[in-house]
C-alpha cells in the first residue's frame, strides 16, 4: 500500500484526501483487482471506518471502483482513452495526452441565463465564465461555465488564465464535488468562436455538457464545452453478457 500520509492540518476533508490517494494508485496502475480491506486502510492511515467508507463510496459513484456482493471492492477504472466516466478536468486530460495545457479568459459577467440553462440548473441568475483552452499552445476548445452568482464572484477574484477551475473551487473555495452527469454530442459554433479555434463555422465540433452537484445535491456548475473534433477521439470497450 502507498506510504503517502494524510494531512490533518489542512482544510481538505480526510475522506477526500484518502479518495485521491486511492484514485492515484488506480490510475497509475499500482492498484488493480481487489482493493485492501477497510481495516487495512484504517490502520494504514489512522482514520475511522466512516472516513474509509466515504472515500470508497465516492470512488464507486465515479465508476473507479465496484462493490461486488459477498466478495469485496474491485478496481473498475480504465485508462482515459477507454473510459468517459471520470470527473476529470480538461487540464488533466491534456496532460494525460502528453501535451502542455493552457487557458485564456475570454469573458465573464453575471447574467440572466437562457431558459434552457434555467431548466437545467434552477438558476434564475448565473455568473458566466468563458475560456479558450489550449494544448501545446494550439487552441482546442471553448468552455462556457454557468455558476451560482456567489460562486462566480469568488472565482473571478483569481487569475483564471492557465488556472484549473476545479482546483480553485476545491482547494481555495472549499467546494467539493459529489457527482456529475455528462452528455456528449456535436454542434456548430458561432463565427467568432470558430475563429478562436482556427476552424470554419461549417466545421462540426464535439460538445460536452456537464452538470456538477455538491454533497447536498445542489448544482454547483453547468459546463458546456466545445472541442475541435480532430483533437479528440473516444474508444470504448464493449462486451456481451450471457446468461
Amino acid at each position: 500500500m502507498s506510504q503517502v500520509k494524510l494531512d490533518y492540518e489542512i482544510s481538505i476533508p480526510l475522506h477526500v484526501q484518502l479518495k485521491k490517494i486511492i484514485e492515484k494508485e488506480v490510475t497509475s496502475g499500482t492498484l488493480t483487482g481487489q482493493i485492501p480491506s477497510e481495516r487495512d486502510y484504517m490502520d494504514q492511515y489512522n482514520v475511522s471506518r466512516s472516513t474509509v467508507r466515504e472515500a470508497i463510496n465516492l470512488l464507486v459513484r465515479e465508476g473507479i471502483l465496484e462493490k461486488r456482493h459477498g466478495k469485496g471492492t474491485f478496481v473498475l477504472f480504465k485508462p482515459i482513452h477507454d473510459w468517459l466516466g471520470n470527473l476529470t478536468s480538461t487540464t488533466d486530460i491534456i496532460k494525460q495526452m502528453g501535451m502542455k495545457p493552457g487557458a485564456k479568459l475570454i469573458t465573464h459577467s453575471p447574467l440572466i441565463p437562457s431558459e434552457y440553462v434555467q431548466q437545467k440548473t434552477g438558476f434564475s441568475e448565473v455568473y458566466f465564465i468563458k475560456r479558450l483552452r489550449y494544448a501545446d499552445y494550439e487552441p482546442i476548445g471553448i468552455e462556457c461555465h454557468y455558476y451560482p452568482v456567489e460562486i462566480g464572484k469568488e472565482l473571478i477574484k483569481y487569475d483564471l488564465n492557465d488556472a484549473t477551475l476545479y482546483e480553485i473551487e476545491q482547494n481555495e473555495l472549499g467546494i467539493w464535488f459529489a457527482e456529475a452527469s455528462q452528455t456528449i454530442g456535436s454542434d456548430f459554433l458561432p463565427e467568432e468562436d470558430a475563429a478562436d479555434l482556427l476552424i470554419s463555422p461549417e466545421t462540426s465540433v464535439l460538445t460536452a455538457e456537464r452538470i456538477i452537484k455538491g454533497q447536498n445535491e445542489d448544482v454547483i456548475e453547468l459546463e458546456k464545452g466545445f472541442y475541435r473534433s480532430d483533437m479528440f477521439s473516444f474508444q470504448i470497450s464493449l462486451s456481451r453478457k450471457f446468461g
